[in-house]
């Protein structure tokens, strides 16, 4: 059987910090098929470390099925290459790594605060009634909300929460219920 990888852009630094991202993962992939093959999730922590972690993998596995998922960081233009996205992304820059095919590199969304207000009824049973639901966008397709008018809203409708207080990023890892 072939390995099948998956690094995993974000978890923070530490194994410790990685476990609920990890485990979390291994519960989507879980829900595949079962007769195909669930990848070892490798948590890389930032963005710059998911894509030295994956050229590592690439280069020492290959015969591996071997993935990377980031957050796009901005809109990605349709039809084009993910490569040419992240190679034109400013913070990015990144090239193709030798081996390497378009079907290798996923993005997941622009940000991971996307996937939280996309369940405002998780957010409210997590920070409880000082949510402000009002504050949070609207949208259908909440994919068109810019990162940063994402976070401010997101800081606002929690602004008052006293429980978990002001959204933090590890709050994203945080199990609810």
């Amino acid at each position: 059987m072939v390995d099948f990888l998956v690094v995993i852009e974000g978890g923070g630094t530490s194994r410790a910090d990685q476990a609920p991202l990890r485990k979390g993962f291994k519960a989507l992939f879980d829900k595949l098929r079962e007769d195909r093959p669930k990848p070892s999730i490798v948590c890389a922590g930032g963005r710059g470390e998911a894509f030295k972690d994956f050229k590592t993998v690439l280069k020492s596995n290959p015969a591996a099925i071997c993935l990377l998922l980031v957050d796009s960081e901005g809109p990605v233009e349709s039809r084009s290459p993910p490569w040419d996205h992240v190679a034109r992304r400013q913070g990015d820059g990144w090239q193709r790594p030798d081996g390497a095919t378009d079907e290798q590199l996923h993005f997941m969304v622009e940000t991971m605060e996307t996937w939280l207000v996309a369940d405002p009824d998780a957010l409210a049973t997590y920070h409880g009634s000082e949510l402000k639901r009002t504050k949070l966008p609207r949208r259908k397709n909440l994919e068109e909300v810019s990162k940063s008018d994402l976070m401010a809203a997101l800081l606002a409708a929690t602004e008052h929460a006293r429980t978990k207080g002001k959204y933090e990023k590890s709050h994203g890892f945080d199990r609810v219920g």
